[in-house]
């Protein structure tokens, strides 16, 4: 029996390799971690709960990308990440497509409501922002303090040297702190 902390490290390799059941498994075992990350980037529940879904057909995808150079956790948070962030873009942009009525009565649509009123939607303007301005600094940031990795496993991660994934961040949060002041 493998301890449920390493199934998924345990499984990875497994279903990478084309098991069918290690990969059911695998799926079952980090549906709540998924979802609990995707929370991190999603304020509204069932944003989140919609963007878990896409990590976890992603995962069903493309598990055989998997090749086992680094932990299946840090793989991991690379889609995690990804598919957050491209699902809060496209509420974004269905939001701009298909605007609310202005009846007083209408109640928020909760696909939507995080794109509207959500309380991360500052942050997450801010790296749509600093993707288009400054696009090397994103990983770091998104992975260091949204997917909460160590600073090692960000360098192993991205192939950059360990002071490089630093000064990136430091410099990632210095923008995202000035554009998240309030306009006073």
């Amino acid at each position: 029996m493998v301890p449920p902390a390493a199934d998924a490290e345990y499984l990875a390799p497994h279903a990478a390799a084309g098991d069918q059941r290690a990969l059911d498994d695998l799926l079952q075992a980090i549906r709540p971690e998924v979802l609990r990350r995707c929370g991190r980037f999603l304020p509204c529940r069932e944003d989140a709960e919609e963007a878990a879904q896409d990590v976890l057909l992603q995962v069903a995808r493309h598990i055989t990308t998997f090749q086992g150079r680094s932990r299946f956790s840090t793989w991991l948070h690379t889609v995690v990440a990804n598919c957050a962030r491209q699902k809060y873009r496209e509420l974004k942009r269905r939001a701009v497509e298909q605007p609310l009525p202005a009846a007083a009565d209408h109640r928020a649509d909760p696909r939507t409501t995080s794109v509207i009123a959500g309380s991360r939607l500052d942050l997450l303007e801010a790296l749509e922002r600093l993707e288009r301005e400054h696009p090397t600094l994103v990983e770091p940031l998104v992975y260091r303090d949204i997917c909460q990795m160590e600073y090692a496993e960000i360098a192993e991660r991205t192939g950059l040297p360990l002071g490089t994934v630093k000064s990136r961040l430091h410099s990632a949060r210095q923008y995202v702190r000035q554009w998240l002041r309030p306009a006073f």
